[in-house]
C-alpha cells in the first residue's frame, strides 16, 4: 500500500510538465530551458474559457519580438486602424514670380514609421505643382518630435559607426526607408571589371560607395559582403567580394548612421529629379518649424492597419520602435519612455499581471512578460470587435506566412493557427510564439509559449520549439 502511495505521489509531481497539455514542449524543460506556456479556449466575455495546457504560465520571461503584439494592441487602441501619419514640407518664406522660395524649406518629420522614397518623391512633385522651382535657402529636415534617439542596445550603438545588417536601424521621427540605405549590385560588362553599383532610390547614388566587388566569369560564383561605415564625408557602403557574369542584380540593405541625414540626402535627390534646385544644401534639426510656417506640400502615410502588417509579419524593429515613440505624449521621447507607454496601456487590461517593457520592438532583452499575461492581452483584443480584425490580420499563418521558418507541422497546425514569433540569440537564446487558433468545432483559442535559454543552454533553434508546439496545438485543435 505504501508503495502505491509513493508511486501516486511521483505521478502527481510529474503531472504539471507531462500532463499539462504541452506534453511535447514540456520535454525542453528537462534539457534546462526556462519555459512559460499557456493555451486556453476563449470565453464569451462573461466567463473564462477552458484551460487546455500550462507550464509555469505566470513565469516572467523575455518575449523578444512577441513584444510587437503589445505594440500593435496599444497602437490600435490609441489611433484606430485607419490612422495615417502625415509628413509636411513647410516654409515661412514666400515663392516669387519665378518660382523661387526665398528662404528655407523644412521637412517636418511626422513620425511616419512607413515613410519611403515614394513618399518623398510625391512631396517633391507636389512642391513642383505648387510652383516652386528653386529653394534659395537650405533644406532643413526637422526631427523635433524624436531623434536622434539614444541607443540602448549593443547592436544599435555599434550601428552609429558601422553595421553589417538592416535590423539595427537607428531611430528618428524623420526617418525614411526604415532607416536603411539600399544599393543594387549587378555584374559589370565583362569579367575583371568592377560590379555595377547603383542606388535603389534615385538615378544618382545618394551615399558614398567603396566598391571592391569584382565581376568574374559566369561560372565564378557570387559571394560578397556589405558593410555601411561612417566616414568623415558621411555614410559609405563598403562592398567586397565577387559576382558572376550574368548573375541577377541584388538589392543590399544596411542601416544608416543618421536616419534624418539619410532623409535629407534622399529628398535632395528627389527635388533635383523634379527640377527643383536647393541653393544652400541641407541640414538636420531638432527644432520644430516656426509656428508661422505654412504648408507647401504634404503626404499621408499608409493606414495603421497596413503598417502593422509590416511591423508584425516582417518583425520590423525600426517601425515598431518609431510607433512606440509616437505613443509618448511629449516631444524628444526615449525608447524607455516608449516602453513605459506600453506598460501604461497594459495597466488598463484587467488581470494581465506584471510587465516590463523597455522598447516596442523587443530588441531590448530586458523586456519581460508571462504566457498568462500575453494571453490576457490577446483575449482582451478578441473582445474588441472594432479592432480585432485589424489586430489578428497582422499575425502570420504558418501555411502561407512570409516567414518560411514557421512553415512546419501538419496541415491542421498550418491552417488553424495565427501567430507572432520572437527570436533572440544574445545574450541568451529566446524563441517565443503567441497567437490564436481555431478548433475543429470553430471555437477560438489563444496560446503563448516563451522559451528562454540560460548560460548552460546557449543554443536553441526554431525546430526545437515549433515542432513540439505544432504537435501539442494540433491535439488541442482536434480535441475541441
Amino acid at each position: 500500500m505504501l508503495r502505491c502511495v509513493v508511486l501516486l505521489c511521483g505521478l502527481a509531481l510529474t503531472f504539471p510538465a507531462w500532463g499539462s497539455g504541452f506534453a511535447e514542449l514540456g520535454r525542453l524543460a528537462e534539457r534546462g530551458y526556462q519555459i512559460g506556456a499557456e493555451a486556453r479556449l476563449l470565453g464569451d466575455g462573461a466567463a473564462p474559457g477552458e484551460l487546455l495546457g500550462a507550464i509555469e504560465p505566470a513565469r516572467q520571461l523575455s518575449p523578444a519580438s512577441v513584444t510587437k503584439a503589445y505594440l500593435a494592441a496599444a497602437a490600435l487602441d490609441r489611433w484606430g486602424p485607419q490612422h495615417r501619419f502625415t509628413t509636411h514640407l513647410v516654409s515661412e518664406a514666400q515663392v516669387d514670380a519665378q518660382g523661387v522660395l526665398q528662404g528655407d524649406l523644412v521637412l517636418d518629420g511626422g513620425g511616419d514609421p512607413g515613410l519611403v522614397t515614394e513618399d518623398l518623391w510625391r512631396l517633391a512633385q507636389r512642391l513642383h505643382q505648387a510652383g516652386v522651382r528653386r529653394v534659395e535657402g537650405q533644406l532643413v529636415v526637422s526631427q523635433w518630435r524624436f531623434g536622434p534617439v539614444a541607443c540602448i542596445t549593443t547592436d544599435r550603438c555599434q550601428a552609429q559607426t558601422r553595421v553589417g545588417n538592416s535590423y539595427s536601424a537607428l531611430l528618428s521621427s524623420a526617418g525614411v526607408n526604415h532607416g536603411n540605405w539600399c544599393v543594387n549590385v549587378a555584374p559589370g560588362a565583362a569579367a575583371g571589371e568592377p560590379a555595377r553599383v547603383t542606388s535603389c532610390d534615385s538615378q544618382a547614388l545618394v551615399l558614398g560607395v567603396d566598391n571592391g566587388i569584382e565581376t568574374r566569369a559566369a561560372d565564378g560564383g557570387t559571394e560578397f559582403s556589405a558593410e555601411r561605415v561612417t566616414r568623415e564625408e558621411g555614410d559609405v557602403m563598403l562592398l567586397r567580394g565577387h559576382i558572376a557574369l550574368g548573375a541577377s542584380p541584388r538589392d543590399v540593405y544596411r542601416a544608416s548612421g543618421d536616419p534624418a541625414r539619410q532623409t535629407a540626402r534622399t529628398l535632395m535627390a528627389m527635388l533635383e529629379q523634379s527640377g527643383i534646385g536647393v541653393g544652400q544644401g541641407y541640414v538636420t534639426s531638432i527644432e520644430p518649424p516656426p509656428a508661422s510656417a505654412r504648408v507647401l506640400a504634404q503626404v499621408q502615410g499608409r493606414p495603421l492597419q497596413e503598417l502593422l502588417l509590416h511591423v508584425m509579419n516582417y518583425s520590423n524593429n525600426f517601425m515598431a520602435d518609431v510607433l512606440a515613440l509616437n505613443l509618448v505624449d511629449r516631444p524628444r521621447a526615449s525608447l524607455l519612455e516608449g516602453g513605459e507607454a506600453l506598460q501604461d496601456y497594459v495597466a488598463g487590461v484587467p488581470d494581465h499581471g506584471p510587465l516590463i517593457m523597455l522598447s516596442g520592438s523587443g530588441l531590448t532583452t530586458e523586456n519581460r512578460t508571462s504566457a498568462q499575461g500575453a494571453n490576457v492581452l490577446l483575449e482582451s483584443m478578441f473582445h474588441r470587435t472594432a479592432l480585432f480584425p485589424s489586430f489578428v490580420a497582422s499575425f502570420q499563418s504558418p501555411g502561407n506566412g512570409v516567414s518560411r521558418f514557421i512553415r512546419r507541422g501538419s496541415p491542421v497546425f498550418q491552417e488553424h493557427v495565427m501567430l507572432k514569433t520572437g527570436t533572440l540569440n544574445q545574450p541568451i537564446a529566446v524563441r517565443a510564439a503567441s497567437g490564436y487558433f481555431r478548433t475543429r468545432s470553430g471555437r477560438w483559442g489563444v496560446f503563448t509559449v516563451l522559451v528562454n535559454g540560460t548560460s548552460s543552454t546557449p543554443w536553441l533553434n526554431w525546430a526545437q520549439v515549433l515542432d513540439p508546439l505544432a504537435l501539442d496545438l494540433e491535439r488541442m485543435i482536434e480535441a475541441h
